[in-house]
């Protein structure tokens, strides 16, 4: 038995081996897992049974948005104090923060948000500023994906009113702070490459928005 890991990677896996046939699961996360333990409390409260029973956090859209707003801010309060601490930065919780946090490799594009470093500085500049929270690893073999960790480093010197933090030793700790306290998460893969990724999927478990290139999972979290 063969399957992609989303429809669309079952659709990209047909066209790779004709004559087999490929069905596709789309991958998940435990959601118990990811959700960080303000929104835990919010969910007991309001969905009693979301543990056992995950499609009942449907029943999220019901929550009072300044009781998801609180749950969202002690979750970012708690991402920059670690940041702060960790890395010797300022980084505020009133300046709006985006996520960037996955396996650092060529298609994932880490550094596509750069591309027009003008743009990209004119609306920092407009909005009060932006922090940029990065953490992953690349392959010890992965020459691209060392390079583009350098590029992201080197950027931390030259931007203006936009703070830029790569976190060392990314592990599953560091991902739950991050997919939790940031305000938006970025997702930039060179479709139709990404299988999958599940990296939104936890934001949004913590109520944090993604703004992402539609590919793999994100195809059906769109509809």
């Amino acid at each position: 038995y063969v399957n992609g890991v989303a429809k669309k990677h079952g659709e990209v896996s047909r066209l790779m081996f004709r004559g087999y046939h490929i069905d596709a699961i789309t991958n998940g996360v435990h959601a118990a897992t990811w959700t960080s333990p303000h929104f835990q409390e919010l969910f007991d409260r309001h969905i009693p049974d979301w543990r056992q029973d995950n499609f009942s956090l449907r029943h999220a859209t019901s929550i009072p948005g300044p009781e998801i707003l609180e749950a969202h801010s002690r979750a970012k309060s708690q991402l920059l104090s670690y940041v702060n601490e960790h890395h010797k930065t300022a980084m505020s919780p009133e300046i709006f923060t985006i996520g960037f946090a996955r396996r650092v490799t060529a298609y994932k594009r880490a550094d596509l948000l750069f591309i027009d470093l003008e743009r990209l500085e004119k609306l920092a500049s407009r909005v009060g500023g932006l922090q940029l929270v990065y953490a992953g690893k690349a392959h010890p073999s992965d020459e691209e994906g060392k390079r583009l960790i350098r590029h992201i480093l080197d950027l931390q010197r030259t931007l203006k009113d936009i703070s830029i933090v790569f976190l060392r030793n990314y592990d599953l700790a560091l991902a739950k702070l991050i997919t939790a306290g940031v305000d938006l998460w970025l997702n930039t893969p060179q479709p139709p490459l990404e299988a999958s990724g599940t990296s939104g999927m936890k934001a949004a478990l913590n109520g944090v928005p993604s703004l992402s290139v539609v590919d793999g999972w994100w195809m059906e979290g769109l509809i």
